[in-house]
């Protein structure tokens, strides 16, 4: 590579989500964020193409696999991706698997035809990638967006590989893999800055809660910690649940033993946001936004959409939260073995939510958050690896 010519980076995204016919029918933050960084990395002199399983929507220069033999089995099933998915998911997983090969396998063959100085592997399902990067001439890095040690099929694998490049999302999200792993660097998620934004006289009279629905984001947690504030409050707060859960599947009565139950004049489910805009408005408006995950969170993407609204956050100190929630953009409140003394901190932290100034959430979020940082981060990243 010249002193003048552009870095050329490979952004592989393997996720069969990231399909302009899947992506819109599901919660798949990574894919968005793979979007949005590549298109900010034109602005960083990063010449990017993104690989992708399914065509998408995006300026930059993309390649995505053959989806022909896919869509002639969803044709002769009659049913679409998110169908197949629901009712046949070993079918969709092993499909899917296919089609993850195919844009692996072309994103290392053009990095070694020339075409691409770095190849990035980005989201979930790069375990694919591991054992073959070896093949690549050119560097490869690799970033995952579970907690390393979330489902077997990765804490089982990714401790063999602690000598490759990795890129951690937070500190906290280092912890599960080995002492030895090779961490050339840890960025932050970032948005864009106009995605969210606050508003003018919120109203101010909820607390907010914005997610899956399952147990690990402790939801039962934020339901008892709004009880037991409304006890002696002045003037009850509602808590307002928004988000997907998982009723139909046979895995999970989370919803209908925990949380349906319990719904009454301040406990409300909105149910799942779709639009950046219905999400924007459902921050926007609350007091707070509560997050008492009781797993680790490799990070959090809601947190720092409500500060990007202006809306100070409530979280416990699990995972990456501690590395979002300062003493000007929110509460942190530590978890306890016992629950009932978890609950009572929550409550506490509600009441004093009002005290943190909305302005700071926001400068914050400019400050720490925007995809333009992310973005020049990941070039800098970029640059510095070709020069090692």
């Amino acid at each position: 590579m010249t002193k003048n010519q552009k870095t050329r980076v490979a952004l592989v995204v393997p996720h069969i989500f990231l399909h302009r016919d899947i992506l819109p029918y599901v919660i798949f933050s990574p894919g968005r964020l793979a979007l949005d960084l590549a298109e900010n990395l034109k602005n960083e002199d990063i010449e990017v193409t993104i690989y992708t399983p399914g065509p998408i929507d995006s300026t930059v220069a993309s390649v995505h696999a053959d989806m022909t033999y896919f869509s002639k089995e969803l044709e002769g099933r009659g049913d679409s991706y998110i169908e197949l998915l629901k009712k046949h998911p070993f079918t969709f997983v092993s499909l899917a698997r296919q089609v993850q090969s195919e844009i692996i396998a072309k994103a290392f063959k053009a990095a070694n035809d020339g075409k691409h100085d770095i190849v990035h592997v980005y989201t979930n399902e790069e375990d694919t990638a591991l054992p073959f990067s070896s093949l690549c001439i050119k560097p490869v890095i690799f970033t995952h967006h579970d907690p390393f040690n979330f489902l077997i099929k990765y804490k089982n694998v990714f401790p063999k590989y602690p000598y490759l490049n990795w890129l951690s999302l937070s500190f906290a999200q280092r912890t599960s893999m080995p002492a030895t792993t090779n961490w050339i660097g840890n960025i932050y998620h970032g948005l864009n800055s106009e995605t969210f934004t606050p508003i003018p006289n919120p109203s101010d009279d909820y607390i907010a809660y914005l997610g899956r629905i399952i147990e690990p984001k402790g939801v039962h947690l934020a339901i008892d910690a709004i009880k037991e504030y409304n006890r002696t409050a002045k003037k009850p707060l509602k808590l307002k649940i928004a988000g997907k859960h998982y009723s139909d599947s046979n895995k999970d009565s989370y919803w209908q033993n925990s949380i349906l139950p319990r719904l009454d004049d301040t406990i409300e489910y909105v149910g799942f946001l779709k639009t950046d805009k219905e999400k924007q408005l459902f921050l926007a408006n609350a007091k707070a936004l509560i997050v008492p995950s009781v797993f680790n969170e490799p990070f959090g993407m809601v947190l720092i959409e409500s500060l990007a609204c202006g809306t100070p956050i409530i979280g416990l100190n699990s995972g990456a939260i501690p590395e979002i929630i300062t003493s000007k953009n929110g509460i942190l409140v530590t978890k306890k073995d016992d629950e009932r003394a978890t609950i009572l901190d929550l409550s506490k932290a509600v009441a004093i939510a009002e005290s943190i100034d909305r302005k700071e959430c926001r400068l914050d979020f400019e400050k720490r958050f925007t995809i333009e940082r992310m973005a020049h981060d990941h070039a800098n990243l970029y640059r510095s690896l070709l020069i090692r």
